[in-house]
């Protein structure tokens, strides 16, 4: 039981940092609103929809098995050049159907474009996540288990992708780039009066990034080990690879350490402190942070 093992190991470890962290909803507002024309052919009993739509072919199938109960084949849907979407135009929206119906009962092709506003009130938002997660180590500063209990905001009614961000994508990716044995993440989805809420710019996985991030920094400063030097004691190593984790996913390779010194390197960690000094001169304050992270392209890391 992933669960069980968690639990135990929190408890009988040397340190546990916890977090408690808020991940803001987010509006897209893509440069171009949305817009939508309808087209019907009574000749060949045909539907053509024009849409500012990153996923044409997942509207094809929603509307002709779900809206308009038609075969695939007798709606073809047409996106042009998209300005902009974000995640924000993959879904299913309500005026598509609406343009495309009314094009059969009025005789004519039927045009619709959200204006700014209505982009604000319509489009589906991003993230909107309440997170606690505890990070247990060893007295090394090894970690030992996470467990993460999040509330995730579905809005007023169901996206087209919405319980998949913070769940799936969401929860696969908590391991990060670290040797974690123990790893439990409790998702409750949650219907509230706000837009939906789907899929936006990394769709579950920046939000898995923020949380492991920043409760690693936390638990660094309260072990008070350099944060670079914590992450490295944590990295899958290039010997170790492929790497299964405890959240479904397995990673084929990589090289985390090589990664890390790059960095180390572009950023000339070394001169930090007499940069910051500099900026204390003109009563400027000068920081620095650091973030690994995974990234799931094609629903593979």
């Amino acid at each position: 039981d992933n669960k069980g093992a968690v639990d135990e190991a929190i408890k009988s470890a040397h340190h546990v940092t916890t977090l408690e962290l808020v991940n803001n909803r987010l509006i897209p507002n893509a440069m171009e609103p949305r817009a939508a024309i309808g087209d019907y052919s009574m000749a060949s009993d045909d539907y053509t929809l024009y849409t500012t739509s990153q996923n044409p072919h997942v509207i094809r199938l929603l509307m002709g098995a779900f809206v308009l109960g038609i075969p695939e084949h007798k709606l073809r849907v047409v996106a042009p050049d998209v300005g902009g979407g974000f995640g924000s135009k993959i879904f299913h929206y309500v005026e598509e159907a609406f343009v495309t119906h009314a094009a059969k009962v009025v005789g004519r092709p039927v045009k619709w474009t959200c204006s700014r506003s209505e982009s604000f009130m319509t489009d589906a938002h991003g993230r909107d996540h309440v997170t606690k997660i505890e990070l247990a180590l060893d007295k090394d500063g090894h970690f030992l288990a996470i467990r993460t209990e999040t509330y995730a905001n579905m809005g007023a009614y169901l996206s087209t992708f919405a319980s998949s961000v913070p769940t799936y994508l969401h929860g696969t990716l908590m391991a990060g780039n670290y040797k974690t044995p123990h790893i439990y993440v409790n998702v409750k989805a949650v219907f509230t009066n706000t837009v939906p809420v789907d899929a936006y710019r990394g769709a579950g996985r920046p939000e898995a990034t923020f949380q492991l991030e920043r409760v690693i920094d936390k638990a660094a400063r309260e072990l008070g080990i350099d944060p670079i030097e914590l992450r490295r004691r944590n990295f899958v190593q290039p010997n170790e690879f492929p790497y299964q984790t405890p959240v479904a996913v397995a990673y084929d390779t990589g090289n985390y350490q090589a990664t890390m010194d790059k960095l180390v390197e572009i950023a000339d960690l070394s001169g930090f402190e007499a940069r910051r000094a500099e900026s204390a001169k003109k009563g400027l304050l000068r920081g620095l942070g650091v973030n690994c992270y995974i990234e799931a392209c094609g629903i593979a890391p």
